[in-house]
Parts: C-alpha cells; sequence; structure tokens
C-alpha cells in the first residue's frame, strides 16, 4: 500500500524480537525514579546465548546505546505529566514509558562485559525488561551543533523527564 492508504494496522506491522532481558535493581517504577537518583546502581544485560556473537567488540566501548520494550506499560496517553511538574507535556517531549509504541531507549556505561552478560551503570528500566537492540555510543555521530531541551532548560537532572 501507497501514500494516505495505510491503515492502523499497517503501521503496525514490525514484528519486535527481543535479543535478551534486562537485569536491575528496580522492581517498579516508583523504586526506578527514586534510585535513579545516585546513577551508582549496576544492572546487567543478558543477552540471549543465540545473539553472543554480536557481542565482540563491544567492551570497547565506554557507553552504549540500549533500546528496550516498556513491557509494563499499558495503554498511551498523548499529554503526560513528569515527576516533579506541574504541567501536562506531550508525550513526545518526555521519557514517559506510556506511548503509543512503548520504546525505550538510554546511554549507559559499560562497566563491564562478562560472555553474554554487560553490566551498565545509568539503564533506567524495571527489572526483567525485554532487550531489543543494543548499539555502540559514538559522540560524532549524535552531535548535532547547538542543542536545545525545551522545557527540561534550567531543571535539574535535566534529561530523565
Amino acid at each position: 500500500m501507497s501514500g494516505d492508504a495505510r491503515t492502523m494496522d499497517d503501521r503496525h506491522g514490525p514484528q519486535l524480537r527481543p535479543i535478551g532481558t534486562i537485569h536491575s535493581p528496580y522492581k517498579s517504577t516508583e523504586k526506578l525514579r527514586e534510585r535513579m537518583k545516585s546513577g551508582d546502581d549496576i544492572s546487567e544485560i543478558e543477552v540471549f546465548r543465540e545473539f553472543e556473537q554480536g557481542l565482540q567488540d563491544v567492551e570497547g566501548f565506554s557507553h552504549i546505546v540500549v533500546i528496550f520494550w516498556f513491557h509494563r506499560s499499558q495503554g498511551y496517553d498523548l499529554l503526560v505529566k513528569p515527576p516533579g511538574e506541574e504541567s501536562l507535556r506531550g508525550v513526545f517531549a518526555t521519557r514517559s514509558p506510556r506511548r503509543p509504541c512503548p520504546l525505550g531507549l538510554t546511554v549507559v556505561e559499560l562497566v563491564a562485559r562478562e560472555g553474554s552478560i554487560l553490566k551498565v551503570k545509568g539503564l533506567d528500566a524495571v527489572d526483567g525488561t525485554p532487550l531489543l537492540d543494543i548499539k555502540p555510543y559514538i559522540p560524532s555521530a549524535y552531535e548535532q551543533g547547538t542543542v536545545r531541551i525545551g522545557w527540561l532548560e534550567g531543571k535539574r537532572g535535566e534529561g530523565r523527564g
């Protein structure tokens, strides 16, 4: 099908297949928000054995991009109130898990690799979260000149809202 003739079902055609599981100290989103403030917690990313070979050379990177599925998210809201905020914000201007397509993405520090397990710092996902992909974090690939951070400008902990 082409153009505007697509239906909602057509847009939801891709099938996502987890490549692993995230093991984190956060058992709920409430605990995650409380404990993420320190940034010192270590999470483990378990890559399924069938994909372990794909981790070759990853330990040479200090940071990686982790893409995951917000598996506990039920439904979505187009307007959300981020933690500590009084105003509603558009979901696409936040990191809320209640999204039309509940994908999570975060950059984490890679602490160690032990076979198919990656130990990381700064992962904002609850225990048991399905892992969809890992990419190396390459600063030059993300540099965009002057960056504005919208409603987060001047707020403490910017980037986690």
